[in-house]
């Protein structure tokens, strides 16, 4: 009896458990196609490449003093004892090692920059589809943008629910 008593409590929960996930809505959303239609985000992305080639400009000159060296070095090493040629070798690679420090710096640079500037616009579309999504009455809401969701139904997408929030076209 005892058994009975403890199957029954499990296949009651079961039901229970079942009843309750099939109640749980799903939703989907592009948020990359949400991200691209928000304006923020096209001005991000101009403020991102501005700064990408202020970078790269100071990261000329570097680049123009090898060159220089580089042809000095190429049109005087016929004249050139070895130890000069050994120092001269030197600096050219000292100035590529310069080069390379600089590129990473420039590129952590920038994706520092892309996190603080981008950061403000990923919580406000976050926010929308939060707030559709309780509207809306979803719990779960998956994002079809990384290529994952094979099947959606077309009723069950919020992109155009969100671009009425943010007042996008």
């Amino acid at each position: 009896m005892k058994k009975f008593v403890i199957i029954a409590f499990v296949a009651v929960a079961g039901l229970f458990s079942v009843n309750a996930m099939a109640q749980a809505k799903i939703a989907h959303i592009n948020t990359q196609a949400l991200l691209d239609a928000m304006p923020e985000t096209k001005t991000a992305q101009g403020s991102l490449q501005t700064y990408a080639q202020s970078l790269e400009a100071d990261g000329k000159g570097l680049v123009d003093e090898y060159t220089r060296k580089m042809k000095d070095f190429d049109s005087l090493a016929a004249s050139m004892t070895d130890n000069m040629k050994e120092i001269k070798g030197k600096e050219i690679q000292d100035i590529q090692r310069r080069i390379e420090e600089y590129r990473q710096s420039a590129d952590q640079k920038i994706d520092a920059k892309r996190q603080e500037v981008l950061k403000p616009i990923y919580d406000k579309a976050r926010k929308a589809i939060e707030d559709v999504a309780k509207e809306k009455g979803y719990g779960y809401v998956l994002d079809s943008s990384v290529g994952v969701l094979l099947v959606s139904p077309a009723g069950d997408d919020l992109l155009p629910a969100v671009k009425t929030k943010l007042a996008l076209k």
